[in-house]
């Protein structure tokens, strides 16, 4: 990173799988190690909504006090019969409860959401949008569905069981998820990363730097921007209750 971005400070990023699954005096030791160097200024912390609790966050929280720290809890959606089926094994009141636990402490949080899982829908994913803007999340990283063979997924998708979005319609979703963000949030990804040799479907998910073109592209070419239709949703949601 230094030598491609010129860049000097760091996080030090805790990202695969959940790194608060084990006691504080064992997370105490893998943050404190991460945060030795002194061209580390802040942790990311990935993990999920239904493994933190008070005295986890209350570590996390000291850290907050000389280094910027972000926790990044794995939502992918707020509807159950969708984590139901990708066997997520939380639900979204897990999220919400953690999310509430984590307010007030200074530590920034970050929301992980896929679009394209399967059974969902354009509104389904919008309305996922919809929640994360009213929750006040900090940041978001959006990820787009792809199938890794030897996976129940790639089993579902051989047996036509699963519809894996096309770009142009990926793209399209993104646009629409970003108008219904708040204009504050930060948005840390707009599509996912597949190894090729595991990748199974669809190919254009090997082809980054065209999808986040083709975004930006249909952002101009709609005159359209993060956080567009947040405010005209919220008022309509009043208004309904």
């Amino acid at each position: 990173m230094a030598a491609r971005y010129k860049a000097k400070k760091f996080l030090s990023y805790f990202q695969a799988f959940t790194n608060t699954y084990a006691p504080c005096d064992i997370l105490r030791k893998r943050y404190d190690e991460a945060l030795a160097d002194s061209d580390i200024v802040g942790l990311a912390i990935g993990t999920r909504p239904d493994c933190v609790d008070e005295e986890k966050l209350n570590l996390i929280e000291r850290y907050t006090t000389t280094h910027m720290v972000w926790i990044e809890y794995g939502l992918q959606s707020i509807h159950d019969r969708t984590l139901n089926l990708i066997n997520r094994g939380h639900a979204f009141e897990d999220f919400v409860h953690a999310v509430q636990m984590t307010r007030g402490r200074n530590i920034l949080i970050c929301a992980h959401v896929i679009l394209g899982l399967p059974g969902e829908s354009k509104q389904d994913i919008l309305e996922t949008a919809t929640a994360v803007a009213d929750l006040g999340i900090d940041g978001i990283k959006i990820h787009s569905l792809f199938v890794l063979k030897e996976t129940p997924l790639a089993q579902l998708y051989k047996d036509g069981g699963c519809t894996i979005l096309d770009q142009h319609t990926y793209v399209d979703w993104v646009v629409a998820f970003l108008e219904r963000l708040s204009p504050d949030t930060v948005v840390q990804r707009l599509t996912g990363d597949p190894l090729p040799p595991a990748l199974l479907a669809p190919a254009w998910a090997l082809h980054k730097q065209q999808t986040l073109s083709q975004i930006n592209k249909t952002l101009e070419q709609q005159d359209t921007w993060q956080g567009r239709m947040a405010e005209k949703v919220k008022k309509s949601m009043c208004s309904q209750a």
